[in-house]
C-alpha cells in the first residue's frame, strides 16, 4: 500500500461525536441496509467501503483493498490516518470502540474533519459491525498497530496494541450474521461493479480487488474521472463526437463535476451522484443539470439561425435524446430523501448546478462549433419526430381511447377501478390470451394479448415507435404515457404482469416489453409495478394425483416422489396455449398459489449497459458478450 496522503486535516479523538446509543439494528435491519437479502448484505460491505472513500475525499487516502476470503469474511484495507483510538475526552472509551459500537458516532458530524461525506447518518460501520457474526478492527496510526474484535457488535476484549507500524490506515474484517441475514454468499461481479464505479468517481484513488474464493484479482483506477465513466457507458454506442465534454466548476461551497457525450441513439442514459451516492432517483441537482442542457442549446440554436420568428424551441427531450452523462456533485450538508439517499433535496444546489453548466456549456460550444452544431442538429431531428409523434401520443391517452370505443390489442378489462386492486397480464400470442381470459378473475384481472414481437423501441424514435399498434395497445391500456408525460398517478393497474411462453421466442418479448419499460415508462420499474409470472414447464399426473414442475430438477423430484416413472404421466407445456385455462388459473394466475418475480434495477448503470448492449444498433458488443456469457448456458433453445 502507498504511503498517506499529506496536507490532509486533523483527525484524532475530538473529532468524534456521539449523537446516541446503538440499539434495535439486529432487531429491525431492514431500517438500517433496505432489506436481508443479497442487496442488504453487499449494503454492508458498500459501508465499509465508503468510509475509506471518505478519507479519499478528504486528501488522506490514495489505495484501497478489498477481500472476499473463503470463510465467508470480507476485509476493507485503506492507507488513511486511521480511526481515532484515544480515549474520547468526554466518554472516557477507546475512541475507536465507540465509532464501532455506538450509533450515529462519527466524525461525519464534524465538518473540519471531513468537507464532504456520502454517510453523514452515521450508521455505517456501527451497523455493519452489529449484523456481523464476528468483526476486526486492525488500525494503524500513530507509529503503533491497534486491534478490537466483536462479536454480534460487542467488543469481545478491550483495545490491544499489536505491535508498531510504518504506515497509517485502517483494516475491517467482517463476516455477516447468518442469523440475520437471508444470504452470506458475496458475489463478485456486483461488487467489482461498486468498485469500478468509485474508481471513476474518485479519479486519484487505486482499488484492489481479490476473491481469494476463486483467485481473481483486479485493479481500478480511473485517472480520466467522469469522463472515463461515459466512456464506459457508450462503448456499445455509435458517439457523435470525442472525447466527452467535461464540465468542472464550483458554486459556493458545492463542487460540481458533468461530462457527457452524445450518440445517435434515440435515449438517454444518465446517472447523478451525490457525494459518491447514486441519487437513482434524480433530485435537484439532476432538474438544474436538464434545466441548463435545455437553455443552453436553445440560446444556442437561436443565435444560429436554427429557428426563426416565435417558432417553438427544443424541448428537454429533444435536447436529451441520445445523451449519456454522468453528474457527479460534492455537498457539504446534501438533504436526502429517506435513509436510502435515492433522491437529492436541496434546493439550492439546482441553481448551482443549473448556472455552472450553463455557463461552462456555453463556453464550450462556442469554442467548439463543429460539435455545437451537431448537438442541435440532432436536437432539431428530434423536434421534428416530436412533432410528427405528437397526434399519436395524444392517442394513446387513455380517456380518448376509450371512449372512442375499440381498443387495440384486444384489451379484456377488469371490472373494478381500483388501481390498488387491478393486474394487468401482457400474454404472448391470441391463444395463450383466450386462455387467460377464460381462467381470469374478472373482477380484478385484465389480459391484453400481443400479436408478435412488439418494436424494439432502443432503435427507433418516438414517431416511429408510437406507429406500432403493439406499443400504442400497451400505452394506452397502462394509462401512464411515456417519456416525459409519464404520469404514475394515472397508472389503471397496481401490478404489471408479463406472461411469456418459457422459450426463446417468449425470452425475446419479455427483453422487448422491459426494454420499453425501462427507457419509456422507467416509473413502473422504479415504483416495483412489474412483474414475470412463472408458468409451469411440465404437468405430472398418477391416478388422481397432480403435479406441476417449473424446471427439469423439480420435474424430477416429483417423480421421484410418486415412486418412480410407473404410471407417471408427464405433459411438457411448450406454451401457454396449450395449458387449459384451469391449469392456467391454478399454476401462474389465482393469487396464493402463483409464483410472481417482481422486476427491480438495483443497479441502473448495469441496466443500462446491458440494454445497449443486448437491444443497441452496434452489433460487435453483443457478439463479445455473447462469447463471454456462453458458458453460462444452462437452456439452449436451437
Amino acid at each position: 500500500m502507498a504511503q498517506q496522503a499529506v496536507d490532509a486535516p486533523a483527525y484524532d479523538a475530538s473529532s468524534i461525536q456521539v449523537l446516541e446509543g446503538l440499539s434495535a439494528v439486529r432487531r429491525r435491519p431492514g431500517m438500517y441496509i433496505g432489506s436481508t437479502d443479497a442487496r442488504g448484505l453487499h449494503h454492508l460491505v458498500t459501508e465499509v467501503v465508503d468510509n475509506s472513500i471518505d478519507e479519499v475525499l478528504a486528501g488522506a487516502c490514495t489505495e484501497i483493498a478489498v477481500t472476499l476470503h473463503p470463510d465467508g469474511s470480507c476485509s476493507v484495507r485503506d492507507n488513511g490516518r486511521g480511526i481515532p483510538v484515544e480515549v474520547h475526552p468526554k466518554y472516557n472509551r477507546p475512541t475507536l470502540e465507540i465509532v464501532m459500537t455506538v450509533l450515529h458516532a462519527g466524525s461525519k458530524f464534524d465538518r473540519n474533519t471531513y468537507k464532504v461525506s456520502g454517510g453523514l447518518h452515521g450508521v455505517g460501520v456501527h451497523v455493519v459491525n452489529a449484523l456481523s457474526e464476528w468483526l476486526e478492527v486492525r488500525v494503524c496510526r500513530n507509529g503503533q498497530e491497534y486491534f478490537q474484535r466483536y462479536e454480534r457488535g460487542a467488543p469481545v476484549a478491550p483495545l490491544r496494541i499489536d505491535g508498531t507500524a510504518d504506515r497509517t490506515g485502517t483494516e475491517t474484517r467482517f463476516k455477516p450474521d447468518a442469523t440475520i441475514l437471508e444470504t452470506t454468499a458475496f458475489d463478485r461481479e456486483t461488487i467489482a461493479r461498486r468498485l469500478k464505479e468509485l474508481s471513476f468517481l474518485n479519479a486519484g484513488v487505486t482499488i484492489h480487488f481479490r476473491d481469494e474464493r476463486n483467485g481473481s484479482y483486479e485493479t481500478f483506477h480511473h485517472a480520466g474521472g467522469i469522463t472515463e465513466f461515459v466512456e464506459d457507458l457508450n462503448q456499445a454506442s455509435n458517439v457523435l463526437f470525442k472525447p466527452p465534454i467535461y464540465l468542472h466548476t464550483k458554486r459556493d461551497s458545492t463542487d460540481i463535476e458533468v461530462a457527457l457525450q452524445y450518440n445517435d441513439g434515440y435515449n438517454e442514459s444518465s446517472i447523478a451522484f451525490v457525494n459518491n451516492i447514486n441519487t437513482v432517483d434524480g433530485g435537484t441537482h439532476v432538474v438544474g443539470l436538464r434545466a441548463a442542457l435545455t437553455r443552453t442549446l436553445n440560446d444556442y440554436a437561436r443565435g444560429r439561425g436554427f429557428f426563426k420568428g416565435d417558432k417553438e424551441g427544443l424541448s428537454g427531450e429533444d435536447v436529451r435524446e441520445g445523451l449519456t452523462s454522468v453528474l457527479s456533485v460534492k455537498v457539504l450538508e446534501p438533504q436526502f430523501e429517506g435513509q436510502t439517499k435515492a433522491r437529492l433535496g436541496n434546493s439550492e444546489v439546482k441553481g448551482q448546478v443549473e448556472s455552472a453548466v450553463n455557463e461552462k456549456l456555453a463556453e464550450y460550444l462556442e469554442e467548439h462549433p463543429t460539435t455545437g452544431q451537431s448537438l442541435v442538429l440532432k436536437a432539431v431531428q428530434a423536434s421534428q419526430a416530436r412533432e410528427a409523434a405528437r397526434k399519436a401520443r395524444e392517442l394513446t391517452r387513455r380517456k380518448g381511447l376509450l371512449e372512442g370505443g375499440g381498443l387495440p390489442g384486444k384489451l379484456a378489462d377488469c371490472h373494478t377501478r381500483d388501481p390498488a386492486e387491478s393486474e394487468l397480464f401482457i400474454v404472448e400470442g391470441d391463444s395463450a390470451g383466450g386462455t387467460a381470459k377464460q381462467g381470469r378473475d374478472r373482477e380484478f384481472q385484465a389480459v391484453l394479448p400481443l400479436r408478435g414481437k412488439i418494436l424494439n423501441v432502443e432503435k427507433a424514435r418516438l414517431d416511429k415507435m408510437l406507429e406500432n399498434e403493439q406499443i400504442r395497445a400497451l400505452i394506452m391500456a397502462i394509462g401512464i404515457g411515456i417519456g416525459d408525460e409519464q404520469d404514475m398517478s394515472s397508472l389503471r393497474y397496481h401490478k404489471i404482469i408479463l406472461m411469456t411462453d418459457a422459450d426463446v421466442d417468449g425470452a425475446h418479448i419479455r427483453t422487448l416489453l422491459l426494454t420499453l419499460f425501462y427507457r419509456k415508462m422507467p416509473g413502473l420499474i422504479g415504483e416495483g409495478r412489474v412483474y414475470i409470472a412463472q408458468a409451469p414447464l411440465y404437468r405430472l399426473q398418477k391416478g388422481a394425483r397432480v403435479r406441476y414442475a417449473y424446471s427439469d430438477e423439480e420435474r424430477d423430484r416429483e417423480v421421484t416422489e410418486f415412486g418412480g416413472m410407473k404410471g407417471v404421466t408427464i405433459q411438457r407445456y411448450k406454451g401457454l396455449g396449450e395449458m387449459n385455462s384451469d391449469q392456467l388459473a391454478e399454476t401462474t394466475m389465482r393469487p396464493g398459489a402463483r409464483t410472481l418475480l417482481k422486476v427491480t434495477v438495483d443497479d441502473a448503470v448495469r441496466a443500462n449497459e446491458l440494454f445497449q448492449i443486448l437491444m443497441g444498433e452496434e452489433v460487435e458488443p453483443r457478439r463479445l458478450y455473447i462469447q463471454d456469457h456462453a458458458v453460462e448456458v444452462t437452456n439452449l433453445d436451437i
